[in-house]
């Protein structure tokens, strides 16, 4: 399966690994543009939760996508105990109080996934809305598989929510193959999904580029 092509018109689309320096607060918004709505009941309102995400980010554990030199995708990844968004209980606390922060803590605790020995896990993918359609989220799958197979992992796995078809297909399209739903209608009220899907697609060390799909 080919990428889709990425030039835009103004130029192509390239990938790097990292947040680029002072790209940090255009990195929170592309995230929570894509996340606001699973994250919302616990980082809400978004004028606190964009510079919280912004000021915690581990910029290592993402890979980017610019154009022009502008950020306009990203997917971060948990690789040796670090994901790409951060902050600590005492930081969720000093942003949003005790009281409402300890609820808050307990919302994020239902999100912590924990990679098995071999796996990388991915954290989603962020793109900028002009830009969808057009083999940004391709170029990012493919360059977090290339990290992962320099780790020598096994696989990789993400999860997907029940009301992201898009998101699904996508990564169905990337060589992925759910393994296991899991059904949580008492969270639908409060999250806004009912269900969450997990994916694994293999990993194979030969190659720079990890695994090659037809």
């Amino acid at each position: 399966m080919g990428l889709d092509p990425t030039d835009t018109g103004t130029g192509p689309v390239t990938v790097r690994r990292g947040v680029p320096a002072g790209a940090e607060r255009q990195a929170a918004e592309l995230y929570w543009g894509a996340f606001g709505r699973k994250l919302g009941p616990a980082l809400n309102p978004p004028d606190k939760a964009v510079p919280f995400i912004a000021a915690h980010l581990n910029a290592d554990r993402a890979v980017c996508a610019l154009l022009d030199g502008q950020l306009v995708g990203l997917a971060g990844y948990q690789l040796g105990g670090r994901a790409l968004t951060g902050g600590s209980a005492a930081a969720v606390l000093r942003t949003y109080g005790h009281l409402r922060g300890l609820h808050r803590l307990l919302i994020l605790a239902l999100f912590e996934r924990h990679p098995a020995p071999g796996q990388l896990v991915m954290d989603g993918i962020a793109v900028d809305a002009g830009l969808r359609g057009r083999g940004v989220g391709s170029l990012l799958i493919e360059e977090v598989a290339a990290v992962a197979a320099e780790q020598d992992c096994r696989e990789i796995r993400l999860d997907v929510i029940d009301t992201n078809p898009r998101a699904r297909a996508l990564y169905e399209r990337r060589g992925f193959t759910a393994v296991r739903t899991e059904h949580t209608p008492y969270l639908r009220r409060l999250l806004g999904f009912g269900a969450v899907t997990t994916m694994h697609r293999p990993v194979e060390a030969k190659g720079p580029r990890g695994l090659r799909t037809p």
